[in-house]
């Protein structure tokens, strides 16, 4: 059975633009690089050639990676949740207990996961410690950088 890939409907937007952009723009582009590279002749010393053909090789694998995800994507409507215990798509609010420092985060699917927009991974150690809590738990992730203690402050659907 093909495992399917949790993402938020905005998560998906984004794949389905990148690949449209891949397929519709960038594709075409390409192939006319190609195209001119092979008009200046002998290919085997051709640096726009090879470099035109790399590019198509990576944009052709990124096409393919877009469309094996969007497949495969389990569209979850976080509007839709609500509740006081975290789940997939919950925005938390946590408190860190050694600075005080508060940070956001919304749990994503991996495809969406980007740490400096405040999303992070259903997978990564910090969301895999908050799903099934609730408002005023405390939690201890053992994360790459050593454990880190937080209080849930809020939990948020957004």
């Amino acid at each position: 059975m093909v495992d399917k890939v949790p993402m938020t409907q905005a998560g998906h937007a984004a794949l389905e633009v990148e690949l449209k952009q891949r397929q519709s723009v960038d594709r075409p582009r390409i192939i006319e690089q190609i195209a001119e590279a092979r008009s200046h002749g002998d290919l085997s010393e051709n640096a726009e050639y090879h470099a035109a053909k790399e590019a198509q090789s990576h944009n052709e694998g990124r096409i393919a990676e877009l469309e094996d995800k969007l497949a495969r994507a389990d569209v979850i409507d976080v509007a839709k949740l609500s509740g006081d215990t975290i789940m997939f798509g919950a925005t938390v609010t946590l408190i860190d207990e050694d600075t005080e420092k508060k940070a956001v985060w919304q749990i994503v699917g991996e495809p969406e996961a980007d740490a400096k927009k405040g999303r992070i991974s259903i997978t990564s150690p910090l969301a895999r410690a908050l799903i099934g809590k609730k408002k005023g738990a405390s939690v201890e992730v053992v994360a790459p950088g050593g454990a880190k203690a937080y209080e849930i402050a809020r939990v948020d659907w957004k």
